[in-house]
């Protein structure tokens, strides 16, 4: 039997007949945002908002990522509620009180994103089945991750220049921070940063929720091998 196919943004059936289809097991919506899909929602222009569209003067599909939106969604709200979005420029904002009301047949679910876990759910599948690799003698590339790396997991998620931030190296993002010193002696092009201690000082010291911050650990692949140290930080952390 041929998988059911994926459209561009599907819809929460969709999006669960096809992971089944792919994993062999049942999805539903809470399973799905359990393992960190950001649903979105589309926004039409709405002339009393202008700053929330700026040019996207048809609309666009607005993020649903912040934590109690996520929480009341998986709880089985009957409706969705959007507190906190992005804009059209993908930048964090919140919404006028009481925030936006949705049916829950507007919810969608990037393609991309779907795809992703499938690979992600395979990967971890068959690296069960393998014997765990020697950690002596890691590559130094392996005690972090470099500067692409971390703008593609963090930089939508705080209000600054992240990457001149990296480049200055100055607090959490230099060697006494989340920076590996080692990684630097040869040249700064070569400097990688710790993503679980990025992610801890982006929370303590610019405020990130860790909502997000949890998400990026599951959605991204290259932090995969990090997911299992964030987790077991934020427990000791009582977070």
């Amino acid at each position: 039997m041929s998988p059911p196919d994926l459209p561009f943004r599907a819809t929460t059936a969709e999006a669960c007949a096809w992971l089944a289809h792919q994993t062999g097991a049942p999805w539903t919506l809470a399973r799905l945002l359990e393992h960190g899909l950001t649903p979105v929602v589309w926004l039409d222009y709405d002339a009393a908002h202008p700053d929330l569209f700026g040019e996207a003067n048809g609309g666009y599909a607005a993020p649903i990522y912040y934590e109690g939106d996520i929480a009341r969604l998986a709880a089985g709200g009957a409706d969705v509620l959007i507190t906190m979005t992005k804009d059209a420029y993908k930048l964090p904002v919140r919404l006028p009180e009481p925030g936006f009301r949705r049916p829950l047949a507007d919810l969608r679910f990037q393609k991309k994103d779907v795809e992703r876990l499938a690979g992600k759910l395979k990967y971890e599948a068959q690296a069960a089945l393998r014997p765990p690799a020697p950690t002596a003698g890691a590559k130094e590339s392996q005690s972090g991750i470099g500067k692409a790396e971390v703008l593609a997991a963090f930089s939508a998620l705080v209000r600054m220049d992240l990457e001149r931030a990296l480049d200055d190296a100055i607090g959490i993002f230099g060697d006494e921070g989340a920076r590996v010193k080692a990684s630097v002696r040869k040249s700064k092009r070569n400097a990688v940063w710790h993503p679980v201690t990025l992610a801890l000082g982006l929370h303590d010291v610019y405020r990130v929720p860790l909502g997000p911050l949890k998400r990026a650990f599951k959605t991204h692949d290259f932090l995969m091998a990090w997911e299992a140290d964030w987790e077991e930080s934020l427990r000791l952390l009582g977070k």
